[in-house]
């Protein structure tokens, strides 16, 4: 086996490798959207337009606390804990609850 050959194969190997490695990642990113679109389906069907128009404006400035939100609201669905539709004025008590309140910070100057 020459050089040439051996380094033919190696270079097949590499692009079998690098072909394997997409397939895959292009599959999660499949199910990161399968799994995406359910969650969004879950919260159109416990959510009013108002509240998850809310929610949209929170994620947008607090993507942390937005999506811990989804994630409690979701639980509870599926718990069957939530009898009917969240509106604006609930979701903004829930808020209010889980948002760490703002602490006032005073400098005296002595």
């Amino acid at each position: 086996m020459s050089d040439q050959d051996e380094l033919e194969a190696i270079r097949q190997r590499k692009i079998q490798q690098l072909m394997a490695q997409q397939q895959q990642s292009a599959m999660e990113e499949e199910q990161a959207k399968q799994a995406e679109a359910q969650r969004q389906m879950v919260l159109r069907q416990i959510l009013t337009p108002e509240a998850r128009e809310r929610l949209a404006n929170m994620r947008i400035a607090r993507p942390e606390i937005a999506e811990a939100v989804e994630n409690q609201l979701i639980m509870l669905a599926q718990s069957g804990r939530i009898g009917q539709q969240i509106d604006d004025a609930t979701l903004k008590e829930l808020l209010r609850k889980i948002v760490p309140q703002k602490r006032e910070i005073k400098i005296e100057r002595r």
